[in-house]
Formats: structure tokens, sequence, C-alpha cells
């Protein structure tokens, strides 16, 4: 058995509902599969004393699931006070409607087809309710519209899919684009090294007690990625399919669709930087 504390960005034991940090609580969505894993993480965030909660990504469109998340804000004494999502993807924002009419509540995304309300999100923004404070980090590079939101008071960071608690995530090609994601990955490192972010509350997957430790591991990964890429294409690789096959032969086969998306995002990155 490896030890967890070996791995990258020190991920706790286990992926389960219930407190992560001081203001976050993990309720855990019933959607597990090889692409999220043990299911969608929806996030509730919190001033310990507050009558108000902030629900980052509610999830599919589960019913139960929902209820669950509304039932564990109110065991808390509190009400849902504002929706957040960290991107669009159907995992992670499918089931905000219903959650909006379940909560009375506003959806805040980057993505203006996204949102219940007039107020949207963007780099730089900081939500406020009831003395908590989460700052919006622009993270594209997953997709267009990736959002993270540092909580500074837990020294943490909501990631969504841009740092995942177990393995690496994809680059959807076309909407994500590799050099975003690089970047977004150098922003996320500048919080830890600036800001003193040790703490990485994922979309999928187990918290992350060594948030440095795990984004250095993503641009490691990427960098041997994309060399990997560059030499199967010399090596007389023409289409994405045979990269993937190239270079993805030791991955489980029901990966490769989403492996194909990265290869796309990385050979259109290895193009515009003339090295192919």
């Amino acid at each position: 058995m490896t030890n967890a504390a070996a791995l990258p960005g020190r991920p706790r034991d286990g992926v389960r509902s219930g407190p992560a940090t001081a203001r976050a609580v993990n309720v855990l969505a019933p959607n597990p599969s090889p692409m999220t894993l043990d299911g969608t993480n929806t996030w509730i965030v919190a001033e310990p004393d507050s009558r108000l909660a902030v629900v980052v990504d509610p999830g599919p469109l589960d019913e139960d699931h929902l209820a669950n998340v509304i039932a564990t804000v109110e065991r808390s004494g509190r009400r849902v006070g504002l929706t957040l999502l960290t991107h669009g993807h159907a995992d992670h924002a499918e089931g905000a409607k219903r959650f909006s009419e379940l909560t009375g509540t506003k959806v805040r995304a980057l993505d203006p087809s996204l949102r219940l309300g007039d107020e949207g999100l963007a780099g730089g923004d900081v939500v406020e309710l009831e003395g908590l404070e989460m700052r919006v980090v622009p993270t594209p590079g997953h997709t267009s519209d990736s959002l993270s939101f540092h909580l500074p008071a837990d020294r943490a960071v909501l990631t969504g899919d841009t740092v995942l608690g177990r393995g690496t995530t994809m680059v959807a090609h076309p909407d994500g684009r590799l050099g975003d994601y690089l970047d977004s990955l150098r922003r996320l490192r500048s919080l830890t090294v600036d800001d003193g972010v040790h703490t990485v509350l994922p979309g999928h997957g187990p918290v992350l007690d060594d948030a440095q430790g795990a984004v250095e591991y993503y641009l490691a990964h990427r960098a041997s990625r994309l060399a990997q890429v560059e030499t199967a294409v010399e090596s007389g690789c023409r289409t994405s399919g045979e990269v993937v096959a190239h270079v993805y032969a030791d991955v489980d086969r029901s990966l490769w669709p989403a492996a194909e998306l990265s290869v796309r995002a990385q050979l259109q990155y290895l193009r515009e930087h003339g090295l192919v």
C-alpha cells in the first residue's frame, strides 16, 4: 500500500463528505466514474459563526444530492446564501438551476449562460458573505471558463478541475488551451509561495495538504507529457489518435478519449511555438 503522505500533494486518506477546513465542508455527489473519480465534491463554505453559506459546484442534477447539500447546510444552523460555479461541465454545474430553485439563491459564474442573477464572476473579484472572503482566481485551461476560489482565512484554494485530488486533469480542447493551463498552474503556484496557501480543495478526489507540491507535480507532469508528444510526432505519429496510442499506452483505454483532447491541445501548443 502506498503511503498517501508520499504522493504528490499529500492527499488525505479517503474521499468522504465532511469538514475539510475550519470553513469548508465537502458533500460528495454520487456520480463516480473514471472521469469524476469518486464523484463531484460540492463545497459548502461559511464563516464559523455566520448564518449564511456559499455553495460551490452543486454538482449533477441529482435530487437526492441537492437535498443532501441543503440538509447539510441546515444542520449547521445556516441557510444557503449564494451559489458559485468553478466551470460549466455538467458534473459541476448541471444541478445549479434546480439548486437555485430549491434555495432561492443566485448563481454566479464566469460564463454568462450559466448565471442566474445579475452578477457574474471574474478574476480579481472578491466574494463576501457575512465575514467570509473568497477571492476569485482566473484559472482557464481545463476549460476557458475555469475559476478557482482562494480562501485566505483557511490558507486554502478551491480548484474545481484545475487541480484534482488524485491523478491529473485534462485540457479540454478546443475550449481548453494548454498555454492558458500552464499560466493557471503558475498562478496557483504563486498563491502557495506568496500567499501561504497550503491546502487544495479539489472538484474531485481527496483534499491535498501540500498545495505547492501538487502544483509543482502538475507542472512537471505537463512538461514531461509535452516532451513525449513532441517525441511521438518526431517518430512518425501524425494524428492525435496515433499520439495517444504511443504516449498513453500504459493508461486505461477508457481514459483515451479524454487523453486525446489533451493531446490535441498539446499539438496545438507545439504548433503555435514552432516545435512541430
